[in-house]
C-alpha cells in the first residue's frame, strides 16, 4: 500500500514533487535522493532554502539561551549547499547567531547569490532574509555585510548586522519590501538603499543606528504604502517628503530615562515632525511613547488628519495624565472622518487620584469632535489586564459622545464577566440609540443593547 502511494508521487510532474520537497528540512530534502531514481539530486532545483536557527512565537530561541558563536564550519557547508543548487534560488533565508568574525564567510555566499538567482542567467535571489539573534547588537560585535546590488530582488529583511553599500551603488529597482531591525548603517548608505527603490511599497525600520553620527531619514517613494518606523535616540530627523500613495503609518518612540529633558525634547520634535509628513494616511498606529513625547512637545501642534479612517493605540490608559488626555482629544478633533479605533491598553494601575483625573477628563461631553458627531461606529477596546474602572469610563466617553456609534467592543480572553461592570453600563448616559456594546471574556461574550 505504501510502495503504491510512493508510485503515485513518483510519477507527478517534477514541478509538484519539487514544491512537495520545499515543505521540508533541507537535510530531509538532501534524502530523498536514496528513495528513487526519480527523486535523484531533485532537492538541486529548490527554489528557496531556510537555513539556521529561528526564533519561537515569543521571540526566544528553541533553547531558550543563546548558544557560542557559530562555527566557521557551519558557514561553509552552507556555501557548498548554496553551490550544489542548479537551478535559479530565488528565496533564501539564513538566521543563526552570527559574529563579525564571520564576516568574510557570510560574505561569501552573499556573493554566490548573485549568481545564483534570476532565472538561470543570474541576477541574485528575489527574496533575501538575513537574521542574526544574539540579543541588542554592538557595533562591533555585528557581522558585517557589504550589500550586493541584486537586480531582482524584490524583499529584504535584515536584522542585526551591519551594513555596506559598494561605491556606485544603483538601488533596488524591483524592490517591494524592506525590512531594517537593529542595523547599523551609514547616512548616506541608508538614503542610498531607500529612495533608489522606487517600486518600494512597504517600508519598516526599528532600532536602526549610524555608526558615526545621527541618521537624517528622508523617503521620497512614489508607490509607498505601509510605513512602520520606530524614533530613537540615534535618529536626528526622519521625514516622508514624498508619498502620494502612503496608507498606513505605525509609529513608535524608544523610551528614555525620567529626567532627560534634552533628549526627551528631541524625541518629541523628531516624533512630531514624522506625524506631521505622514498626515495624508488613512489609518495610524501610535504607542504610548508617542504619545506620552507629543503631550510635553514644546512646539505647537496645529495640523490635521483630513483622511484617517482607523486609528490604533497602543496606549496604557492607567498611565495617562492630563496632557496626555489633551493629545488624545486633540488627535479625536484632527480627525474628522475617523471611523474606527482600536485601543490597546497593557497596563491597568490606577490610584484614586488616577480615578478622579479619568472621571473629570472623560465623563463629560465633549464639543467640537467631529468625528465623534458623523462618522466614528466601531470602538475596540484590547484590554491585557483587566479593570473595571478603566473599562467602564472609556465606554461610558464613548457612549456619551458618540452619535453614529453602533459597536463598542471591549476583549479580554483572561477573566470573566463582572456583574458590577454589567450594572454599571447598563446606567449609562447613550446618544446614539442604535449603539450596541459586546464584552468578550474567556468563557463568555455580553452583548447590551441601548435602544
Amino acid at each position: 500500500m505504501e510502495e503504491e502511494a510512493f508510485d503515485r508521487i513518483s510519477s507527478l510532474p517534477k514541478e509538484i514533487r519539487i514544491s512537495i520537497l520545499c515543505r521540508l528540512e533541507i537535510k530531509d530534502a538532501v534524502r530523498t535522493s536514496a528513495l528513487a531514481k526519480s527523486w535523484r539530486h531533485l532537492w538541486t532545483l529548490l527554489p528557496r532554502l531556510r537555513l539556521g536557527c529561528y526564533l519561537d512565537r515569543l521571540g526566544y530561541p528553541p533553547s531558550r539561551g543563546f548558544p557560542p558563536p557559530l562555527a566557521p564550519l557551519w558557514i561553509k557547508r552552507v556555501h557548498h549547499l548554496v553551490s550544489s543548487l542548479r537551478g535559479p534560488l530565488l528565496d533564501f533565508e539564513l538566521s543563526h547567531y552570527f559574529r563579525v568574525g564571520q564576516s568574510p564567510l557570510l560574505q561569501s555566499v552573499l556573493d554566490l547569490l548573485l549568481q545564483k538567482g534570476g532565472g538561470g542567467g543570474g541576477g541574485g535571489v528575489h527574496s533575501f532574509t538575513f537574521s542574526s539573534h544574539h540579543g541588542f547588537p554592538k557595533y562591533h560585535d555585528c557581522a558585517l555585510l557589504h550589500l550586493p546590488s541584486f537586480p531582482s530582488l524584490k524583499q529584504l529583511t535584515l536584522y542585526g548586522c551591519r551594513i555596506l553599500l559598494p561605491p556606485g551603488f544603483p538601488g533596488f529597482p524591483h524592490l517591494t519590501t524592506l525590512k531594517l531591525q537593529n542595523v547599523f548603517i551609514f547616512n548616506d548608505d541608508l538614503n542610498l538603499l531607500i529612495n533608489p527603490s522606487y517600486n518600494l511599497t512597504t517600508l519598516v525600520m526599528l532600532d536602526c543606528a549610524s555608526p558615526k553620527n545621527p541618521l537624517s531619514v528622508n523617503i521620497s517613494l512614489p508607490l509607498l504604502t505601509h510605513l512602520e518606523f520606530q524614533i530613537n535616540k540615534y535618529i536626528k530627523k526622519v521625514s516622508v517628503n514624498s508619498a502620494p500613495c502612503l496608507e498606513e503609518a505605525r509609529i513608535s518612540v524608544e523610551e528614555i530615562e525620567v529626567g532627560d529633558d534634552s533628549r526627551l525634547q528631541k524625541l518629541a520634535r523628531v516624533t512630531l515632525g514624522l506625524l506631521t509628513s505622514v498626515a495624508m494616511v488613512t489609518s495610524l498606529c501610535l504607542d504610548n511613547s508617542a504619545f506620552k513625547y507629543l503631550s510635553v512637545c514644546t512646539l505647537p501642534i496645529s495640523f490635521t488628519f483630513p483622511r484617517l479612517r482607523r486609528l490604533k493605540l497602543l496606549l496604557s490608559i492607567a498611565f495617562m495624565d492630563k496632557r496626555m488626555c489633551d493629545v488624545f482629544l486633540w488627535l479625536l478633533r484632527s480627525m474628522p472622518f475617523l471611523e474606527e479605533l482600536e485601543w490597546e491598553s497593557l497596563h491597568s494601575t490606577w490610584t484614586e487620584s488616577d480615578a478622579v483625573l479619568m472621571r473629570e477628563l472623560f465623563l463629560k461631553r465633549q464639543d467640537g469632535l467631529s468625528c465623534l458627531d458623523q462618522t466614528l461606529k466601531r470602538v475596540t477596546m484590547n484590554m491585557i489586564i483587566w479593570d473595571v474602572m478603566t473599562s467602564t469610563t472609556v465606554v461610558k466617553f464613548f457612549l456619551l459622545n458618540a452619535n453614529v456609534l453602533e459597536l463598542m467592543k471591549i476583549v479580554n480572553w483572561s477573566s470573566e464577566v463582572e456583574a458590577s461592570m454589567i450594572e454599571e453600563l447598563q446606567k449609562a448616559k447613550v446618544t446614539c440609540s442604535n449603539a450596541k456594546v459586546v464584552i468578550c471574556f474567556r468563557k463568555e461574550d455580553v452583548t447590551i443593547n441601548f435602544k
